[in-house]
């Protein structure tokens, strides 16, 4: 296993910002889609409102109001669903 030297790593990110908005370099860009709804997810891993609240760290209640459109996730419980969507196994496992 190598070393990294994080103050080299900051560094390149700076130059790279820099040559960025100068117009001599392109950055890489990463766009993440909107996961499924909430409801499409916990259905495809076979789970219970109670169940898929507990892998989520979230109350029924929310999982339920998400599921009934008076509540939208987001922040983490966004990247968890993704997460959920995208590699079910990990999900599976913690059940």
């Amino acid at each position: 296993m190598s070393k990294r030297d994080i103050g080299q790593e900051i560094l390149e990110g700076i130059r790279d910002v820099k040559a960025f908005k100068v117009g001599t370099k392109v950055l890489r860009v990463h766009s993440l889609k909107e996961p499924a709804p909430p409801q499409i997810i916990r259905s495809k891993l076979k789970l219970s409102q109670s169940a898929f609240a507990g892998l989520m760290g979230v109350s029924l209640r929310t999982i339920q109001d998400w599921e009934q459109g008076r509540r939208k996730p987001s922040g983490p419980a966004v990247a968890l669903l993704r997460i959920a969507e995208q590699k079910p196994e990990v999900f599976t496992k913690l059940a």
